[in-house]
């Protein structure tokens, strides 16, 4: 038998091999090296990170070591503790300290307990078409305007109002602007924070488990605790972080539903508006961020940040 060639295809012998160059040599180099290629490719965002964020922190903490001349108001470059000190002893830093904290702290425990038979009910009851359904109806207050959300509970929590006349039937009143109206109006607004992250645990939880533990007799209390909350507890550390970080920091929903109720927020804001005192401003923020760091730090030692 012979063998016909045909003239027009090229020696697969005389294919020249290809050029090397630079370009070459580091795309080899990348694609042998993926922790090398995953770091240039994180770089970019990382440095804007570190330029943002942590020079924004550095220099807060600069500015918290000036001082403001009393006849003046202008700001004196002259290193001293004296702010931080007094933000540490004050009788009313520590009061507003310690109401922040627990605002932050009941917003959180509410979100939570409300999010996770939703999250449930979502993950393992609902059809799939109905959890789509949720998701978006969830996700909708996340498209309104902030301040339009905020000034909706005002309405609500003011005398007369939505709420006040929902009760008034059963004794019941409004709680009104106030430390209350605060706690309710952050814990609706961060709902959505940790309702997703405790879903998204729970929809990784296979029904399996859930089966087994049923046909070997458990309640749906030991069920629940030993199986269920331990593999979402990621999810509502994740959601924990988000409520109770960003009450600590909020201050436009004190101003609108907390009447005459001082937060920290609304202390770095006087001082960086009306009193006009950066440099307080700057201590009393450093306030937040060091029980942001904390908290992370011990939720860091639980492990839980680990499987998120």
């Amino acid at each position: 038998m012979t063998t016909t060639i045909n003239p027009s295809l090229p020696d697969r012998a005389a294919v020249s091999p290809p050029r090397d160059s630079v370009a070459r040599r580091g795309s080899v180099f990348l694609y042998r090296h993926a922790k090398v290629r995953l770091g240039l490719l994180l770089s970019a965002p990382l440095f804007w990170l570190g330029l943002v964020y942590i020079a924004a922190l550095i220099a807060l903490l600069i500015t918290a070591l000036w001082t403001v001349d009393s006849f003046t108001g202008d700001i004196i470059i002259e290193w001293s503790f004296d702010n931080i000190m007094t933000v540490l002893t004050g009788a009313v830093y520590q009061a507003v300290t310690l109401r922040t904290l627990g605002a932050a702290l009941l917003v959180t425990v509410i979100d939570v307990v409300v999010a996770l038979p939703i999250a449930f009910f979502m993950a393992k009851v609902a059809s799939t078409r109905a959890q789509r359904w949720l998701l978006i109806a969830i996700l909708t207050p996340l498209w309104a305007s902030y301040l339009v959300k905020a000034y909706a509970w005002r309405s609500v929590l003011s005398e007369g109002g939505v709420l006040d006349s929902a009760l008034a039937p059963f004794g019941g009143s409004t709680p009104g602007y106030g430390f209350e109206g605060t706690v309710i109006t952050l814990a609706y607004l961060w709902l959505p924070f940790v309702i997703l992250p405790i879903y998204t645990a729970l929809d990784r939880v296979p029904n399996s488990l859930l089966e087994a533990s049923s046909d070997l007799g458990a309640t749906t209390g030991t069920t629940f605790r030993h199986i269920v909350f331990p593999m979402i507890t990621p999810g509502i550390i994740a959601g924990s972080i988000f409520s109770f970080s960003l009450t600590l920091g909020d201050y436009i929903s004190v101003k609108i539903v907390g009447g005459a109720t001082q937060m920290l927020g609304t202390l770095v804001y006087a001082n960086v508006g009306t009193a006009n005192n950066l440099p307080l401003a700057a201590a009393i923020a450093l306030i937040p961020i060091t029980i942001i760091f904390v908290y992370l730090a011990a939720v860091r030692r639980t492990g839980a940040l680990d499987n998120l």
